[in-house]
């Protein structure tokens, strides 16, 4: 059984710019992934690695550019032979399909785990309360956290804490999962725990895009390698 029964996405990123003030962040990255690919992003510290995720899910606009999920523009529409941005409904309408995994969890620490993965379908309005905590508990358990669905985020581990962070990400059921060192704010021997499960999903055809530093693992699990440096793709 898979992680997610959600349809991979495609996802096209062209001439996407991003500068602030003086300091060019990315420049000029063209980059196509395949529906069910495993995209690894390496590179060095201040090389554009999270920016460039930001800009796919439109959290940060690019200066020029445009990003596509499946086709379809994110964060703006075609007007004439200009881009012009969407309301901010909309955005939020098209990140639902863009699921994100921060370095830090964002769990809400007075919900329980298992109201913390149910909240974003009932929020939406995709679900009914009691559908959406179905579809959690049936998460916690492929995630191996179906006993913690009753303890509140300062009670787990951080490893724990992640893995609760993915299954609420998979709850929105997304065409598409981006994940911004995921393993970066972990204790060493929490690591594996939560890779554990990206590996998982890796292996069940879901569109992932992963910046980490974990080279062991980029080799195991991606399709697809870039490294940035400088803003730019340079292999």
């Amino acid at each position: 059984m898979t992680l997610t029964d959600t349809s991979p996405a495609a996802v096209d990123v062209r001439g996407v710019h991003k500068a602030y003030g003086a300091h060019r962040v990315l420049d000029g990255i063209d980059l196509a992934l395949r529906p069910g690919q495993v995209t690894v992003i390496l590179g060095p510290s201040g090389s554009g690695k999270s920016t460039l995720l930001r800009v796919i899910n439109h959290l940060e606009k690019p200066d020029a550019g445009h990003v596509s999920l499946n086709g379809e523009l994110i964060g703006v529409r075609r007007h004439g032979t200009r881009l012009k941005e969407l309301s901010e409904r909309a955005i939020l309408a098209q990140r639902r399909r863009i699921g994100f995994v921060f370095q830090a969890f964002h769990l809400f620490p007075h919900l329980t785990v298992l109201e913390n993965v149910a909240a974003a379908p009932v929020a939406t309005g995709q679900l009914a309360a009691k559908e959406a905590q179905k579809l959690a508990l049936g998460l916690l358990d492929r995630v191996g956290l179906a006993d913690k669905a009753g303890a509140y985020p300062r009670q787990l581990s951080g490893g724990q804490q992640q893995r609760v962070a993915i299954a609420r990400t998979l709850a929105l059921k997304p065409g598409i999962i981006l994940f911004d060192e995921p393993t970066s704010a972990l204790d060493p021997e929490l690591v594996g725990e939560v890779l554990s499960v990206i590996r998982d999903l890796a292996t069940g055809g879901t569109t992932l895009v992963v910046v980490t530093h974990e080279i062991g693992f980029a080799r195991e699990v991606a399709d697809h390698v870039v490294f940035l440096d400088r803003g730019r793709i340079v292999e």
